[in-house]
């Protein structure tokens, strides 16, 4: 008996895999394990979301960071084997000896795609649900990965519990936002910094479309207020300006971070 499933939707062109008796075909043995690939990361975020119910965030961050070592581990060792690819300190050496600009790319390729991700779910929402609970999930979503990404970074960094204004630029500098947009500091001092996010692509790309600039305001005061409290918990944050306020041509949105 025939049946079909559906895998992919590219643009407007559904990927299907037609199953009989026939084996399956090399192209859709590689669509298979993309969806293999899709189901992996939702089961993953499934387990770290419940863990996190579970124990708290840092709790579960730090039993994230040791799974993962893990099974980053398990992982490339089994594509190496698959794929013939030697692994030097666990990474595949054929992306070490990539040239330096090279490598450059792919990390931005990276964070691109990220923001693109963040991009689409949103989307995905918007023109099925409406623009309201659209922006509730985005706002709900950043109050939970930024201070995610604050854990990550502040263990990446080996940060003490309190860094203070000087942690939180480092950290600012190694966000996925540092990647793929343009951002600066400016008037710092030991209890204060000023951070402005000059080119963002996201509302770069509204304005080559003629649109108005999307109001990220909310968001905006969930992501980095989280991003910074968790940080180093006595830095506030206070908005500079952000969508829908007006801003210079200079940047699109700016926020004070402080220590009383």
């Amino acid at each position: 008996m025939d049946f079909s499933i559906t895998l992919f939707n590219f643009a407007t062109t559904d990927i299907v895999i037609i199953m009989d008796e026939k084996k399956l075909t090399k192209k859709e043995k590689l669509q298979l394990s993309f969806e293999f690939m899709q189901r992996t990361m939702v089961h993953y975020a499934m387990w770290y979301a419940q863990v996190r119910e579970e124990f708290g965030l840092e709790r579960a961050a730090e039993i994230m960071d040791e799974a993962w070592q893990k099974s980053f581990y398990i992982q490339m060792k089994r594509l190496a084997k698959v794929l013939d690819f030697e692994l030097e300190d666990g990474l595949p050496k054929p992306l070490l000896e990539l040239e330096e600009t090279k490598i450059d790319q792919l990390r931005e390729a990276v964070a691109v795609n990220w923001l693109a991700n963040d991009g689409v779910w949103f989307q995905s929402v918007e023109f099925s649900e409406g623009m309201f609970p659209a922006k509730a999930c985005n706002d709900a979503a950043w109050g939970q990965f930024s201070p995610y990404e604050a854990l990550r970074i502040k263990k990446m960094l080996g940060l003490a519990e309190y860094p203070g204004i000087k942690g939180l630029k480092r950290a600012m500098e190694l966000r996925l936002y540092a990647t793929v947009n343009v951002q600066s500091f400016a008037n710092e001092t030991e209890k204060s910094i000023e951070f402005y996010m000059n080119n963002c692509r996201v509302q770069a790309a509204r304005k080559r479309k003629g649109l108005d600039d999307y109001p990220c305001k909310s968001g905006g005061i969930i992501e980095y207020s989280t991003f910074a409290a968790t940080i180093d918990s006595r830095i506030k944050t206070k908005v500079i300006g952000c969508p829908p306020d007006k801003h210079p041509d200079e940047w699109y949105c700016g926020w004070k971070f402080y220590i009383d």
